[in-house]
C-alpha cells in the first residue's frame, strides 16, 4: 500500500510540474497576455494538488527508505531535500508573484526574471524527480528478483 501511495504521489507531482512547465513555455512563446494570466492562475491553483503530492511522496519515501543503505535509496534521499527546498523556496513564491503580476498586467523585467528562475527551478525539479523515478523503478526490480 505504501509503495503504491509513494509511486502515485511521485507521478502526480512529476506530471503536475511537467504540465506547469510546458504550459508556461507554450503561453510565453505563443500566448496572449490573457493566456499567460490563465496559465499563471492554473499553476497557482494546481499547487493545491502539487504540494500535498510532493509531501506524500517525500514522507512515504523516507518511511520506506530509512533502513535501506543501497546506492539508489541513498541517492533518492539526497535528492528529496533539494526537490522540497526548490519547491518551497523558489517555485511556490514564484507562482504567487507571477500570478499577481499577470493579474495586474505587469509584464516587466521582474516578471520575466522570476519567470526564467521558475522555469530553471522547475527544470531542476523535473530532472531530480525523473532520476528518483528511475532509481525507484530499479529498486522495485531488485525487490522482485
Amino acid at each position: 500500500m505504501k509503495r503504491t501511495l509513494h509511486a502515485g504521489a511521485g507521478m502526480v507531482a512529476f506530471a503536475a510540474i511537467a504540465a506547469f512547465w510546458i504550459s508556461t513555455v507554450g503561453a510565453e512563446l505563443f500566448g496572449t497576455t490573457e493566456t499567460i494570466h490563465a496559465v499563471k492562475r492554473m499553476i497557482l491553483t494546481g499547487l493545491i494538488v502539487l504540494v500535498p503530492a510532493i509531501a506524500i511522496a517525500g514522507a512515504s519515501g523516507m518511511s520506506m527508505g530509512r533502513r535501506r543503505k543501497d546506492a539508489p535509496a541513498r541517492a533518492k534521499m539526497r535528492r528529496m531535500p533539494v526537490i522540497a527546498a526548490n519547491g518551497l523556496l523558489i517555485l511556490v513564491p514564484a507562482a504567487i508573484f507571477l500570478d499577481a503580476r499577470a493579474a495586474a498586467g505587469t509584464f516587466d523585467a521582474a516578471f520575466f526574471g522570476v519567470q526564467a528562475l521558475e522555469l530553471a527551478a522547475g527544470g531542476v525539479n523535473l530532472t531530480l524527480m525523473g532520476l528518483n523515478i528511475r532509481d525507484g523503478r530499479a529498486m522495485a526490480r531488485q525487490r522482485r528478483v
